[in-house]
């Protein structure tokens, strides 16, 4: 009931489509700001926040249906550790909101998708009242698709667009072509839909494009997504010990590392070292901007970011890192994991209960742990709150008041908390023809493996739930560690916010990513990136900066 995991190099792209896949998402805070352009006739750029934000946002109303386990602490996910009963299943739709529409949705699709009319599309139809009709496209090429879609006159009723896929011209189409959902969703409007209402606010924060609730969120934890693993089988045979700090790391590497009986201690520590050294996040725009001491800095700029750099290539310098991983992208570190010819990696949260399930049966000796992620000089970590939504869904401004209703009756079901019956038949699918129930754990058939994949899932989503009925020991470590870190986490000044940057700089910053993987492998120096840092504020850098400014001067920042 958590993502796939992720198997390749890290990266954002690759943590968030393993998290569409599946589709556990989270919860948040609470962001403040005011508007700074944005009406469909005005501005494109800013963001919208404080007052104006209060006008548009829907009013929050906690789902009462059903009673977590663990409940959200410091921004965690809310955390399910029972078995799992289908007669105990509550009902959170009691009446079908659907008048019959035929709702056309064109979201990214990881695999094959199955045919349109499968038991599953027809069964999630029926309760919802509708006929969704699906676009499925290769989510490894969605960019590619989306914006030919976006420019065309037949655009489909319901266009899912990641967050990693609102470069260049999108924000603009967003706009310009997509409805405004206030009038149905804002205040109380949303109390008509249950579980809307009880998405967390900063979900719907994200979701204001142009001044306008344009989008439908998958809501995501702030909390950091990326946790060191560490085969904890291993490491109780030999004694190792939890490193405290970046120094006791590398010894600790030193220690493990025997390259004749091919183990090394880690894949690639780039993300964690962002959060050991106190890196502003920067996966998604505008985070990775701070105000600090009166001053509004971008991540590259600060000493952490070099530090962090400094210290992941000393660790690739001692030999401690996978060969495969200093080539990049040879090999799948998840699978140098389970295999031992390493000890530690880095990954989503989700991989926790990914390669706990997937190893159960290949090797009933293999634990997984999570390492709390320790502060670079041994003391407390400064860690920094992510997007609180990171896939949206939106709606065609042509749609007829019909149809938008339908849609939201529609995402009304596919955001029913984890306990109800809505929520397993989206999640699951029809039992005994897509899953079975036994001794409390459910399971997918193949059948259900090929048709409950990524389609309903992406149109709107609960706040994030844990739930792992097979492993809930999983669940209880996965929620326990996000709330120790979420003690470390801060918000920066743009927190939550959905803000859009003047198109003059929306690519000026896609080089640092392959600059840094470079320069921890040896292949560039440290000298490189300050140079690309000063060439970065010369091209238009500190121009970005002081639209940044003037943004916190007209409205304030998001952390009050």
């Amino acid at each position: 009931m958590t993502p796939n995991s992720a198997t390749s190099a890290p990266s954002r792209r690759s943590f968030l489509a393993s998290t569409a896949v599946a589709a556990a998402a989270v919860a948040g805070g609470m962001p403040l700001l005011t508007a700074c352009g944005g009406s469909d006739g005005g501005s494109k750029d800013g963001t919208t926040s404080g007052k104006d934000a209060q006008k548009i946002l829907p009013t929050f109303v906690a789902q009462n249906v059903v009673t977590p386990d663990i409940p959200s602490k410091n921004g965690s996910s809310l955390g399910f550790t029972g078995k799992l009963v289908l007669d105990d299943l509550k009902t959170s739709v009691p009446e079908k909101l659907g008048k019959g529409s035929t709702i056309k949705i064109m979201s990214p699709f990881w695999g094959s998708p199955p045919k349109s009319d499968n038991p599953y599309y027809k069964a999630m139809n029926e309760k919802i009242g509708v006929d969704v009709v699906w676009q499925n496209q290769d989510g490894n090429t969605y960019d590619e698709k989306l914006g030919a879609v976006l420019a065309s006159s037949d655009m489909p009723d319901v266009v899912v667009i990641p967050g990693w896929n609102m470069g260049g011209k999108i924000p603009s189409a967003i706009i310009n072509k997509m409805a405004d959902l206030g009038p149905y969703l804002s205040g109380d409007k949303v109390k008509e839909y249950p579980n809307l209402a009880a998405i967390p606010t900063d979900a719907w924060q994200r979701s204001i494009f142009g001044g306008k609730l344009r989008g439908l969120p998958m809501p995501s934890s702030y909390d950091p997504n990326i946790v060191p693993f560490y085969r904890k089988d291993i490491f109780d045979e030999k004694g190792y010990e939890l490193p405290t700090s970046a120094d006791e790391f590398l010894a600790l590497a030193k220690e493990i590392t025997n390259a004749k009986a091919k183990v090394w201690a880690c894949d690639d520590m780039k993300w964690t070292a962002f959060n050991s050294f106190g890196v502003l996040s920067g996966s998604e725009k505008p985070l990775g901007w701070n105000l600090v001491d009166g001053k509004l800095i971008y991540r590259v700029e600060t000493d952490e970011y070099l530090e962090a750099l400094e210290w992941t290539r000393k660790l690739y310098a001692a030999g401690v890192v996978h060969p495969d991983a200093k080539a990049q992208n040879q090999g799948d570190s998840g699978l140098r994991f389970t295999s031992g010819e390493t000890l530690i990696f880095n990954n989503d949260i989700s991989t926790w209960w990914g390669k706990t399930a997937e190893q159960a049966t290949q090797n009933p000796d293999f634990r997984i742990g999570g390492m709390d992620i320790f502060g670079h000089d041994g003391g407390d970590p400064t860690l920094w709150a992510g997007s609180p939504a990171g896939i949206f869904a939106f709606v065609n401004k042509k749609a007829s008041k019909a149809v938008i209703h339908d849609i939201l009756a529609a995402a009304n079901v596919t955001a029913a908390p984890y306990g109800t019956k809505e929520y397993m038949l989206t999640q699951y699918g029809v039992e005994g023809t897509h899953y079975t129930v036994k001794d409390g754990t459910p399971t997918k058939n193949d059948k259900g493996n090929q048709e409950v994949a990524n389609a309903f899932v992406m149109l709107a989503s609960p706040a994030s739930t844990i739930a792992h009925p097979d492993f809930p020991d999983v669940a209880k470590a996965q929620v326990e560690w996000q709330q120790r870190m979420g003690a470390f986490t801060k918000k920066s000044s743009f927190y939550g916010l959905q803000i859009i940057e003047p198109a003059r700089y929306t690519n000026l910053s896609n080089d640092f990513e392959q600059l840094e993987d470079d320069v921890v492998r040896g292949r560039k120096k440290i000298s490189d990136m300050q140079q690309a840092v000063s060439d970065w504020k010369s091209q238009g850098g500190d121009g970005l900066r002081d639209w940044y400014k003037k943004l916190l001067d007209d409205s304030g920042s998001a952390q009050g």
